[in-house]
């Protein structure tokens, strides 16, 4: 497909250009960072670029014009075969101008000079809202900066043409402003066919009018923040530039998300990019150990109503995490779960009567399930955050199940954490402290 050429704006409130002369005529030779034409505002004469390699097959307007900004003024080709005056590349991926409603058309500006597309970030307007000219409709990137577009028209959003995160050429409509309510408004992708958006009363639609150059906004403060790398499916949002810098030196963008940095990327986000640490190798993980012990009786429940009575412990949870953390030999943060009520506990070593509840946020030191009243008589759950007791019921007596990472416990204190639990549950008279 040739690449199209268009009257660039210049200015915020640009709404034509004035082509003073031209560098090349058709049939000529031409790289993308040749002067191809000069155009006049009524500020100042700027060179503009030809923007792609190949060869200048169409010029559509002669020095001395004056044409609307967004107008396409030449093509450049891959050979030097000539295209008929009459015909224009064909874009297959925005909708046909009849399907689209009548109004004013707000195209895509141009915020550099050698600015081919640009990035459609976010849109601040849905179609169907009602809209003023200084509104901010959406937001643009190119490889420099991000910035806040203005309608540019008062009026109703009627037709959104491409979707946040879409590349669309410099020049091209990309949204459609009636200065009444539209009947059914228009949501495309430029990946596929227009869908109709819900609206809720039929109106009229406003006299179409000439494609008019967006005002820029200050630059945007800040962009969208992408929730997930492009390997979960999401796309990253990133300049062409930066995107192409980054293929051509073989560096990978989903780092940076990986890393938490804000999107869209820019080219001076690579080198952040390139400051990150590389990647350490993959370790494989230790085995996981998995204990279990069974007890022909335990004693707790009895232990537990004569703690109740004589020493005025009435709390059988913070007894079991008491339990736990004495077993485990040091001070420690114990969670007990158990009938779908979560606890935390600080145990210290000493006396049970020390025990006091710890924020439910802390990070366990050994979580204990008390899995006694459920029918659950054996369980694999795998290694956790923390080493993990779970006691099930075993006939009249109880069964203990140690569950944790190699890295948390040595094999020797995993067989005295279970074996010192174990006797306490059986007989706990004879293990207190």
């Amino acid at each position: 497909m040739p690449h199209e050429v268009i009257m660039p704006a210049l200015g915020m409130a640009q709404d034509t250009g004035l082509i003073v002369a031209w560098h090349k005529s058709p049939g000529d030779a031409v790289a993308a960072d040749d002067v191809l034409f000069e155009v006049e505002t009524d500020k100042a004469t700027m060179e503009v670029p030809a923007g792609a390699d190949g060869f200048v097959t169409q010029i559509r307007a002669q020095a001395g014009s004056e044409v609307p900004v967004g107008d396409v003024i030449a093509l450049i080709g891959e050979s030097r075969e000539a295209v008929p005056a009459d015909e224009k590349p064909a874009d297959d991926a925005t909708p046909a101008a009849a399907d689209l409603p009548a109004g004013n058309n707000v195209i895509l500006p141009a915020l550099g000079m050698a600015q081919d597309t640009g990035l459609i970030v976010a849109w601040h307007k849905a179609p169907g809202d009602a809209v003023a000219a200084g509104d901010i409709l959406f937001e643009v990137e190119t490889d420099k900066s991000t910035m806040e577009v203005e309608a540019g028209f008062d009026g109703f959003v009627a037709a959104l043409l491409a979707e946040a995160g879409e590349e669309a050429p410099v020049g091209e409509t990309i949204a459609v402003i009636t200065a009444t309510k539209p009947e059914k408004p228009v949501k495309a992708s430029r990946a596929g066919a227009p869908a109709v958006a819900p609206a809720s009363a039929p109106q009229a639609s406003a006299p179409a009018a000439k494609p008019s150059a967006p005002k820029l906004a200050k630059a945007a403060t800040s962009a969208p923040k992408a929730a997930a790398p492009a390997a979960a499916g999401g796309r990253i949002l990133a300049s062409p530039k930066a995107r192409r810098i980054a293929l051509q030196q073989g560096l990978d963008l989903n780092r940076l998300a990986e890393a938490g940095h804000p999107q869209p990327y820019h080219v001076a986000d690579l080198e952040a990019l390139k400051s990150l640490p590389e990647k350490a190798p993959q370790i494989a993980q230790a085995a996981s150990r998995r204990l279990t012990a069974d007890l022909p009786s335990e004693g707790f429940a009895e232990f537990a109503a004569w703690a109740a009575e004589a020493g005025g412990l009435k709390d059988a949870v913070a007894l079991l995490a008491g339990f736990a953390g004495a077993s485990l030999g040091r001070d420690a943060i114990v969670v007990v779960e158990s009938l779908g009520v979560t606890r935390a506990f600080s145990v210290p070593m000493g006396t049970f009567g020390n025990i006091a509840p710890a924020d439910p946020a802390s990070a366990p030191d050994l979580i204990l399930r008390d899995l006694r009243m459920s029918r659950i008589n054996t369980v694999t759950l795998g290694a956790e955050g923390a080493p993990s007791l779970t006691l099930t019921q075993a006939g009249e007596g109880l069964a203990i199940t140690l569950e944790c990472a190699s890295h948390h416990l040595t094999a020797t204190e995993a067989v005295s954490l279970l074996s010192n639990f174990a006797g306490r549950m059986e007989q706990p008279l004879r293990h207190l402290l």
